[in-house]
């Protein structure tokens, strides 16, 4: 049987922890980007986690800066000389921002996105860009710019996406920490199929931009990934934060995400959602995990029981698609109705666009009364329960080569994100939600479930995590395969 190999003492530390160790000066951020990009070069060439890779000397150079600002006593903050890759959906200045679409894969951005401008401000050392699907559509990381990004449990198969770069890269520890974002499920998705932790904020926790439209795009939004819930939440506390430039932003001072998870959960209830009754397909192991994590959760005196949503999940599938016609509809027009750009696309591009086409401003407002009418549906719900659960994927990760799932246990699936409908109703809902490791099936593939806290509670979902690794710590119980040596 193959063995972990042994990792440098610097790439396997926690990101709180090598923050740490960088601010008290035991270790240099020239030694950290040295240990960082050793580690790359040995692991990424089986997963095309991390592309657009900056050149090493370079970096090092920019680590040696980071280095003499501390030796002069200054202290940029927790990502200082940290190395992190942004997503490439989000723009970094001086950098190629593909979005994984030929069409943009030569185009330099000249800005950075506003959580870019926290992370640089904050120390980050950008040393290249984390993979994605063409414009982070579906839930499985490939496109014809870079290629696919294999999961580190088994490179074979999918690391789920968009954010699969990203989740990829943190399960080999070729990254401290991440960033992601998420509209149907490319946080959580992703962090379940890489046993790691993926945070979906409150709608307006984190700002987006600076774009064109700052009104109405309301349903993806960008968050922390992590390997440990402290690491997601420390993220956050440089993510968050209000911005005049996004005006639905949220003003509470983000340093709460800073300060420790630990909480007292003695009879917290946690209602139980499965498969909505028989209404989503899994398939089979997927709910048996979930429930056995949830059982952990009552060692911290949580108490999870059964619930049935009292909303009809066809009606909720309806609501997502008009709203996501309209936002990648609107965004993506233009392209797809240039020939020369056009024939660049990959067919979800297209059917997104095609679906916006004929819909009128009364069927939008239809949908945002129904959207309203769901949650005034899910506030009552809190009503009854502390926190929901669900599992973050129908699905075990999947054939790289697939483009995505046809069917699930037999029901035929009819959209390219049809097969994640478990996530959407918490976009909709504009609630936080976490994904955090379950475990694995027979083949060693990871799985994850949604801990769902009402909208804005986004500490006290930190906080039923935090509790829940301590509990279970699959993270460290069981490193990827992407780090094993090859057997003697």
């Amino acid at each position: 049987m193959p063995t972990p190999a042994p990792l440098n003492d610097i790439v396997a530390m926690p990101a709180h922890a090598l923050s740490e160790a960088i601010r008290t000066r035991r270790v240099s951020c020239r030694e950290v980007m040295q240990a960082y990009l050793a580690h790359i070069d040995q692991v990424n060439p089986k997963l095309n986690a991390i592309v657009a890779r900056r050149d090493s000397d370079e970096l090092l150079r920019e680590a040696g800066e980071r280095d003499a600002q501390l030796a002069a006593g200054q202290w940029l903050g927790w990502l200082h000389g940290i190395p992190q890759a942004p997503k490439d959906l989000t723009a970094v200045r001086g950098m190629v921002t593909s979005m994984g679409s030929p069409v943009y894969k030569d185009v330099v951005t000249q800005h950075d996105s506003i959580m870019v401008e926290r992370m640089r401000a904050s120390g980050a050392i950008f040393i290249g860009r984390t993979n994605v699907p063409e414009f982070g559509l579906g839930s499985h990381t490939y496109n014809e710019v870079y290629g696919a990004t294999g999961n580190p449990y088994d490179s074979s198969k999918t690391a789920g996406g968009s954010s699969g770069g990203a989740a990829a890269a943190l399960a080999a520890r070729m990254l401290p920490v991440a960033d992601g974002s998420d509209f149907g499920g490319s946080l959580r998705n992703p962090a379940a199929f890489c046993n790691v932790y993926g945070l979906r904020p409150s709608a307006g926790r984190v700002p987006s931009g600076p774009g064109p439209e700052v009104f109405l795009k309301q349903l993806s939004y960008e968050g922390p990934m992590g390997r440990t819930p402290r690491d997601v939440a420390l993220m956050l506390s440089v993510m968050a934060g209000h911005d005049k430039r996004a005006p639905l932003s949220l003003t509470d001072d983000p340093a709460q995400y800073a300060q420790p998870l630990d909480a007292d959960l003695s009879g917290k209830r946690i209602g139980w959602l499965g498969d909505w009754d028989g209404y989503l397909p899994m398939e089979a192991g997927v709910l048996d995990l979930c429930v056995q994590a949830l059982n952990d959760l009552k060692t911290a005196g949580c108490r999870v029981d059964d619930y049935q949503v009292p909303f009809a999940g066809d009606r909720l599938w309806r609501i997502w698609l008009t709203h996501r016609h309209l936002m990648v509809g609107g965004q993506l027009e233009a392209l797809v109705q240039n020939p020369e750009t056009r024939k660049l696309l990959k067919p979800a591009v297209i059917w997104e666009v095609e679906g916006l086409e004929g819909v009128t401003g009364r069927q939008v407002y239809q949908a945002s009364e129904e959207r309203s009418a769901w949650y005034q549906t899910v506030l009552r719900m809190f009503e009854d329960v502390d926190y929901l659960a669900v599992p973050s994927a129908q699905v075990f990760p999947f054939d790289v080569n697939l483009d995505w799932p046809k069917e699930i246990a037999g029901r035929p699936m009819d959209t390219y994100h049809r097969w994640m409908e478990t996530v959407t109703p918490w976009t909709l809902a504009g609630c936080p939600v976490i994904s955090v490791p379950v475990g694995f099936n027979a083949a060693g593939l990871p799985m994850g479930v949604q801990l769902i806290g009402p909208p804005r509670g986004d500490l006290a979902v930190l906080q039923l995590a935090h509790a829940y690794e301590k509990a279970r710590d699959w993270v460290q119980d069981a490193p990827p395969a992407a780090l094993w040596s090859k057997p003697a």
